[in-house]
């Protein structure tokens, strides 16, 4: 019976082979960590990029459809208005939404510094158009926005920044407003703010308040034209 004799060598060339395999499978799975997160970036990138074609998209479709509406109603480029940035067309005119919160002069003057100043509501159609984009402004429920609508000069005498009479027939007071309460201020409630809810009976959302509050604003100029 002949019985193999091993040198050291042969067992330690046998020792060596585990080793071996381990390194080449740690090296196989930090290869498939990489790859993995790799084409997570990749996903991550191929998604924002969706998003991002997807809303320059839909601002070209909004912007599309405005002129459309202005030719529509046969109109010449010179009475389509073209806002500046930050500013939002709309019926003719453009509206900008201040998160800047100030008293009543103060965002007058700020309307005034650029060109226009707080916005006056014509019909219902621009209220509820006022109201829908509020929804979005809003961050949070009780954010309330300054209009060119006062009393200032006489008490119940309602009058919008371009000196037009409040007309009675196209009002949106809230429930129980416009109520001059004097908490605030002893001068009263002077001033009109709108807010917006999903819920608001017949666009209801005018509400008088101290003029001296620190409250956001929606400021109008209708006179930008292309």
């Amino acid at each position: 019976m002949n019985i193999r004799h091993l040198s050291p060598a042969s067992f330690s060339s046998t020792g060596s082979k585990q080793p071996a395999a381990s390194n080449r499978r740690s090296g196989v799975t930090s290869e498939r960590v990489a790859l993995l997160v790799l084409s997570v970036l990749l996903a991550a990138a191929v998604i924002a990029l969706g998003v991002t074609l997807h809303e320059n998209t839909q601002t070209k479709k909004n912007l599309q459809k405005f002129q459309e509406e202005c030719e529509a109603k046969h109109l010449s480029e010179e009475t389509c208005p073209r806002c500046e940035d930050g500013w939002e067309p709309h019926g003719g005119k453009c509206y900008f939404f201040s998160s800047v919160k100030l008293t009543w002069n103060e965002s007058r003057t700020r309307c005034k510094s650029m060109g226009g100043d707080l916005v006056v509501i014509n019909s219902r159609e621009e209220q509820r158009f006022l109201q829908s984009r509020l929804m979005k402004k809003m961050c949070k429920p009780e954010d309330e926005f300054w209009i060119g609508l006062t009393d200032s000069e006489e008490e119940g005498e309602w009058l919008w920044v371009d000196d037009t009479r409040l007309n009675a027939s196209l009002t949106f007071w809230c429930e129980g407003e416009p109520n001059n309460l004097k908490g605030k201020n002893p001068d009263g409630e002077d001033c009109v703010t709108m807010w917006a809810e999903d819920k608001a009976k017949h666009l209801k959302t005018w509400i008088d308040q101290s003029c001296k509050s620190s409250l956001k604003s929606i400021c109008e100029n209708p006179e930008r034209k292309a």
